[in-house]
């Protein structure tokens, strides 16, 4: 409804980008148009993006909210709109479309971007004491050298079953109860790599919302494991494991591993990685084992990935017909995989 060019998902191999292994954020396959280096097909797209990030995989299944595969929706003006309607379009899709209610959200912003902080106030309403002001650390995205800016997050109150019961919990503690749902960007500096700081002729917009987490605000859910589409994979690894979920602390750290694991593998898979020693293809190895292992742990015996990456491709083939054309090749390339980790 507001002119933008609805892309669908890149890859999750990076085209031309030697920085990064794996997609890891919407915006990240757009850097060609952030910087100027090509000419966008539109001044304002959306896309929903597929992203795989590493950086925690350790913590999965451990806790409720870590996970390696996730879908990130965004939308992102070239040159074109900044502040003053991304921050209104941000606040109309939460409380209008979404149906959020606007009690339950708070918004926070750079700690000197009095700019957003007047929007949020002025043309908002949101009353002074309810927009926080965070540090670089929260609320200034950059990455080294290039195109920078702070940002401005809406974290949703979830109620206090879900906070530490500290009496001065509030937005940015580090407990499950205010979660980040939407967070805009104000690409509006270069920087040069020594911290010198340049306004950016164009400015941009770059927006993320975790798909995963805003169904767990919306379906009111304890985790991303619990939302429908992801909930139906746990249950057949329940069924195929033979075991029921919340019963036991380290069969469910094991469950959750392998729902998440087998979604990340599936879609690596349909973007053509495959499983090898280094690079994307050993991160791809590395799911997929960590994911049989997982499986050994819970009594499963035999090949199982295959059967539960096809509830995989059932769910998401919608968004992303590439899963179901490919499905029988994901299948075979799961199977070898765990063919051959079992003979090791």
């Amino acid at each position: 409804s507001k002119g933008h060019l609805v892309m669908k998902s890149f890859s999750l191999v990076p085209q031309g980008d030697k920085s990064l292994l794996l997609i890891n954020a919407g915006m990240a396959p757009l850097k060609p148009y952030f910087t100027g280096a090509e000419i966008p097909p539109r001044t304002r797209v959306a896309t929903c993006q597929k992203c795989i990030r590493t950086g925690d995989i350790e913590n999965v299944g451990k806790t409720a909210r870590h996970g390696t595969f996730f879908e990130m929706l965004g939308n992102f003006s070239f040159g074109d709109y900044f502040k003053h309607e991304a921050i209104a379009w941000s606040w109309e899709f939460l409380t209008k479309v979404v149906g959020l209610d606007p009690e339950r959200l708070y918004p926070s912003v750079y700690l000197e971007d009095d700019e957003a902080f007047e929007i949020w106030n002025k043309e908002v309403g949101i009353p002074a004491e309810r927009i926080f002001r965070f540090g670089k650390e929260d609320n200034f995205w950059e990455h080294g050298a290039g195109p920078c800016g702070p940002c401005s997050e809406i974290y949703y109150d979830r109620g206090e079953k879900y906070g530490c019961g500290k009496p001065d919990c509030t937005v940015g503690c580090e407990c499950d109860r205010y979660m980040e749902v939407w967070n805009n960007v104000f690409t509006q500096f270069e920087n040069d790599g020594n911290g010198n700081y340049e306004t950016l002729q164009n400015k941009n917009i770059d927006t993320g919302m975790g798909l995963e987490r805003l169904a767990v605000v919306v379906q009111d859910v304890d985790s991303i494991f619990d939302v429908d589409t992801i909930c139906s994979l746990r249950n057949l690894v329940c069924e195929v494991a033979g075991k029921e979920y919340g019963k036991d602390y380290q069969t469910d750290v094991s469950i959750r591993l392998i729902t998440d694991h087998i979604r990340s593998a599936t879609f690596m898979i349909s973007d053509g990685i495959m499983p090898t020693n280094e690079g994307r293809g050993y991160v791809l190895r590395r799911l997929i084992r960590r994911a049989a292992r997982h499986g050994r742990l819970l009594g499963i015996e035999g090949t199982f990935l295959a059967k539960l990456s096809a509830e995989v491709i059932q769910g998401s083939k919608d968004g992303y017909p590439e899963l179901e054309e490919k499905k029988e090749f994901i299948f075979k390339v799961l199977t070898n995989e765990e063919n051959q980790f079992n003979k090791t």
